[in-house]
C-alpha cells in the first residue's frame, strides 16, 4: 500500500507591542469602544498619507534577527489590493519582493531529535479590522480599531512535517516573541495568529502537493487538530483516486473538521504595486547592529545554562525556559533561596496548574519570588507540610500575603507534638479497620490510603513520614 508524507508550511502573523498602530498616530490597545481608535489614515479616507512607525521598523528587525535572518538593507512597502468589509482602503500597505529579512531558521526539538525549520521571510504590513456577526440581529458590524496595526509575518519554509512539529515550532516561535519583548503572542486576543499551509506526497516524492490554507485556529492544539484531520482529508482523497483542490480552509472547532472557503488566491490576483505613499529607505548596518545589541539572551541558549548552572534535567530546564516570565520568576527566586530544584517543581507544578485554572501569567498575579521562596524554606525548616504548603499557595495567589503570616493565622503549623498524633493514628484505625485488616494480611499499599486519612484528618499538618512511621508500628504489633 502507497504510504504518504505530510508537508506543512506556516504563515504566523503577530500584532507588535507599538504604542500606535504601523502608519498613524491612533492607539494599538485591545479592547477599546469599537470605532473609538481610528483616523483618516486607517481609515483610508482621501488625502491622509501614512508615515512609518519607528518602533514597528526596529521592532521587526529585532525579531528578524532573533530569529537568524539576512537582513534585507533595502526597505520598500507595496499595497496588496483586495476588499474586505473591515479593509477601509481596500488595499494593505505590506511587503512584497522585497521584505525585511529572509533565509532564516528556528529549531525545535521533537522526542530528543532535533530539527531545523526554515523561514522563508520575515515582514511587516498593518492588520485588518474586525468583523463582529450576531445571529440575535441577523447582522454583521465593523470594528476599526484593529484596522492598521501593526504586524508581523513570518513565513516558514515547508519543512515541518507533522502536527506535532508545527506545535512545537508555533511554542518555540511565541517563546522567542516574548522573550525579545516585540509581541505579548496572546492568541485569545488575535495578537498571535497561524495560517497553514498543508499538502501530502507519497514518500519518497520530491515534487509538493496540491496545497490547501487552513484558518481560523486560535490556538496551538486547533493547529495540532486541524492539520491532523485536513492530512486524513487529503489522504483519503488520493487513495480514491480523487483530486484535491487549492483552496482555503476553514477549521470548524465544534465538528472538528476543515471546511471549504474559497478557492486559493495566487499572489498575482493581489495585483502588488510598490506604495506610492512610502519612499524606500536604507537600514543602515550601524543600525541593525545596534538592534541586534538589544537581543538579550533566548531560549535555547538560556535552557542549555540553566541545565549547566543549577544542574537541571532536560524536563525541568525546558518547562522553566519555554516562557520569559517563568524564567525570569525562576532565577530571581535562586537568587533568594539556592535551592533550583525545589523552586523548578514548584513552577512546574503547583504554580503553572494554578496559572492555568486562573487563565493568567504569572507577572499578573500576587505571587512573588520572595513568596515562592518563603514558602520552599517553611517546609525545608519542617514547619509546614508539603500538604498544608498547597494551601499556604492558593491563599497567596488570592491575597498576595506572607507564607509565614498564612501558616500563623490559619493554624497550618506541622503537627511535632508526638502524642497528637498518635491519637489521630488512632482514630484512623478505628474507623479504617477493613484497611488495617487488608495491610495485616499482606497488602502493604493500604498503607498508603491510610496515611492519607491521617493527613486528612489532620488538615495536612502531619508529617507523612511520621504518620506512616507509627501506623506500621501499630499494626505490626498488633499482628
Amino acid at each position: 500500500m502507497k504510504r504518504y508524507e505530510t508537508v506543512i508550511g506556516l504563515e504566523v502573523h503577530t500584532q507588535l507591542l507599538t504604542e500606535t498602530k504601523a502608519f498613524c498616530g491612533c492607539r494599538a490597545k485591545f479592547g477599546l469602544p469599537p470605532n473609538s481608535s481610528t483616523c483618516p489614515v486607517c481609515l483610508g479616507l482621501p488625502g491622509a498619507l501614512p508615515v512609518l512607525n519607528e518602533k514597528a521598523f526596529r521592532f521587526a528587525l529585532k525579531a528578524a534577527l532573533a530569529l537568524d535572518c539576512e537582513i534585507q538593507k533595502l526597505i520598500k512597502f507595496d499595497r496588496k489590493n483586495y476588499y474586505y468589509p473591515d479593509l477601509p482602503k481596500n488595499f494593505q500597505i505590506s511587503q512584497y519582493d522585497l521584505p525585511f529579512a529572509f533565509r532564516g531558521h528556528l529549531e525545535i526539538e521533537n522526542k530528543g531529535v532535533r530539527k531545523e525549520i526554515g523561514i522563508t521571510r520575515v515582514h511587516l504590513e498593518e492588520d485588518a479590522g474586525k468583523l463582529i456577526h450576531t445571529r440575535e440581529a441577523q447582522a454583521s458590524y465593523v470594528d476599526l480599531n484593529r484596522a492598521g496595526t501593526p504586524l508581523l509575518e513570518i513565513v516558514s519554509e515547508p519543512d515541518i512535517r507533522s502536527p506535532e512539529e508545527a506545535s512545537l515550532y508555533l511554542e518555540n516561535l511565541k517563546a522567542i516573541l516574548e522573550y525579545i519583548e516585540v509581541s505579548d503572542c496572546n492568541m485569545e486576543e488575535g495578537s498571535l495568529r497561524c495560517d497553514a499551509n498543508i499538502s501530502v506526497r507519497p514518500e519518497g516524492e520530491r515534487s509538493l502537493g496540491v496545497k490547501a490554507e487552513l484558518k481560523n485556529m486560535n490556538s496551538f492544539k486547533a493547529v495540532r487538530d486541524a492539520l491532523a484531520y485536513e492530512s486524513e482529508r487529503q489522504i483519503e482523497l488520493l487513495k480514491k483516486r480523487k483530486k484535491v483542490v487549492q483552496e482555503t480552509r476553514l477549521w470548524n472547532e465544534k465538528k472538528r473538521i476543515t471546511i471549504s472557503m474559497r478557492v486559493k488566491e495566487e499572489s498575482h490576483d493581489y495585483r502588488y504595486f510598490p506604495e506610492p505613499d512610502l519612499i524606500p529607505f536604507v537600514a543602515s548596518d550601524e543600525e541593525i547592529e545596534k538592534i541586534r545589541h538589544t537581543i538579550p539572551e533566548l531560549p535555547k541558549a538560556k535552557k542549555k545554562r540553566f541545565a549547566s548552572e543549577y544542574s537541571l534535567g532536560e524536563y525541568d530546564a525546558t518547562g522553566l525556559t519555554r516562557d520569559a516570565d517563568i524564567a525570569n520568576f525562576f532565577e530571581k527566586t535562586v537568587k533568594i533561596l539556592n535551592s533550583p530544584k525545589e523552586i523548578a517543581n514548584w513552577l512546574l507544578g503547583d504554580i503553572t496548574s494554578a496559572l492555568n485554572e486562573r487563565h493568567v501569567a504569572i507577572g499578573k498575579t500576587r505571587v512573588t519570588p520572595a513568596h515562592l521562596a518563603g514558602l520552599i524554606k517553611l517546609i525545608q525548616q519542617k514547619e509546614i507540610t508539603g500538604s498544608a504548603a498547597k494551601q499556604v499557595l492558593i491563599d497567596v495567589f488570592d491575597s498576595g500575603g506572607d507564607p509565614e503570616e498564612i501558616v500563623r493565622r490559619k493554624g497550618l503549623g506541622q503537627i511535632k507534638d508526638s502524642g497528637e498524633l498518635v491519637s489521630i493514628v488512632r482514630e484512623v484505625l478505628r474507623e479504617n479497620e477493613k484497611s488495617a485488616t487488608d495491610y495485616k494480611n499482606g497488602k502493604t499499599n493500604a498503607i498508603m490510603f491510610l496515611v492519607g486519612q491521617v493527613m486528612k484528618k489532620s488538615k495536612g499538618k502531619a508529617d507523612p513520614g511520621k504518620a506512616n512511621k507509627i501506623l506500621k508500628e501499630r499494626l505490626e504489633n498488633e499482628k
